[in-house]
């Protein structure tokens, strides 16, 4: 299961408001100081993907990593987008793209 909090699905609206709506893919990253961490990116999608239309944005999730990371919830706070999910992660995870200005 996937779900995009109120606040998320407008501030998305907002980005695209003046680009071009592309899917984005959820994901686990496991790079950074701060351990692995669920994060976003705009991507195109894969034959491993589920795919989920929500308020006409397409958001991706490998099949396989969705299995393991259900459920899955994007919200949005002041500080940006927070993703989390039924991973055990040490703190819930912030994703990479957190303000407006450089979303995804």
């Amino acid at each position: 299961m996937l779900e995009i909090t109120e606040a998320a699905k407008n501030e998305l609206v907002e980005f695209f408001n003046a680009r071009e709506v592309k899917p984005i893919r959820i994901f686990l990253n496991e790079g950074g100081w701060g351990g692995p961490s669920l994060a976003m990116a705009l991507d195109e999608p894969k034959d491993t993907d589920n795919i989920y239309n929500i308020n006409n944005v397409e958001y991706l999730v490998d099949k396989s990593f969705m299995e393991k990371a259900k459920p899955i919830t994007v919200d949005f706070m002041q500080m940006g987008f927070q993703i989390t999910s039924g991973l055990k992660l040490n703190p819930p995870s912030c994703s990479g793209c957190g303000s407006t200005s450089n979303c995804c």
